[in-house]
């Protein structure tokens, strides 16, 4: 059966942040993840997960002003400083929630760099933030977003992602594969992630066109969870997606798997 996390993020915004704890654990969850938790107090948000008995699953590395646009800053060689601070900020709220995880958004491609810089600032970065990690007991994972939603994006596809965990030569990091980015980039959802099993750490989900819920579009989902079931998937699967008509309006195709 699979585990379905609920993005704080984008589910239950009819309530303030601190609210979508109880609001998630009423609905069902029992896992919860987000971008970013460092607005707040990591003591508080530790309370409201104690409090609801939910589990803390994922949450971003810092990612530069991302109320300026920015996605990221792992592949800007100007923020290397900036980038290794964060992960120290990350470890601190990750240790105090309890969160084992944690992904870094490696923001978008910087324009007149050479693209070997860029990759090796990249590099790099995520070597340093997976051997800090790893000290805590802390997994980094890597998303590929698709470029449709974010434009110039440097971490893109399936094959460029393990391509990139492997030049970093870590056994402490792993892909974060988002089902709705990758059917937009690739297709091939099933076999993909059976090929890339040992190294898939979380999953996310929405559905395609349009972000939202599964039922929405065009991935046949229940095929998907039965097919994670057999190939043996034992990771939280992140509810990342937007509501079409309200949250719990839209929460029925997760009922009978949070039941």
């Amino acid at each position: 059966m699979p585990k379905f996390a609920a993005n704080l993020t984008m589910l239950f915004n009819e309530v303030d942040f601190v609210s979508r704890f109880e609001a998630a654990s009423k609905a069902g969850f029992t896992g919860v993840e987000y971008l970013f938790p460092y607005d707040f107090d990591k003591n508080l948000l530790a309370e409201q997960l104690d409090k609801f008995k939910l589990k803390q699953v994922l949450h971003n590395l810092p990612a530069g002003n991302w109320a300026g646009g920015e996605r990221g800053i792992a592949c800007l060689p100007d923020r290397v400083g900036e980038f290794q601070d964060g992960v120290g900020r990350a470890i601190e709220y990750a240790k105090a929630l309890g969160c084992e995880q944690v992904n870094v958004l490696a923001g978008i491609t910087p324009q007149g760099v050479d693209a070997d810089k860029v990759r090796d600032t990249f590099v790099s970065n995520i070597k340093f933030a997976a051997d800090k990690l790893k000290a805590e007991g802390i997994k980094l994972l890597i998303e590929a977003i698709n470029t449709f939603d974010i434009p110039g994006f440097y971490v893109s596809g399936t094959k460029q992602t393990l391509d990139l965990i492997a030049a970093s030569g870590s056994d402490n990091i792993f892909y974060q594969y988002d089902i709705y980015h990758m059917q937009r980039m690739e297709g091939e959802l099933a076999n993909t992630i059976k090929a890339n099993l040992p190294k898939i750490a979380h999953l996310q989900l929405a559905d395609n066109p349009g972000r939202f819920e599964p039922g929405t579009g065009e991935i046949n989902y229940p095929f998907l969870f039965s097919f994670l079931d057999e190939i043996g998937y034992t990771g939280w699967i992140g509810c990342e997606y937007k509501p079409k008509a309200g949250t719990v309006e839209g929460l029925g195709w997760v009922k009978p798997y949070l039941a």
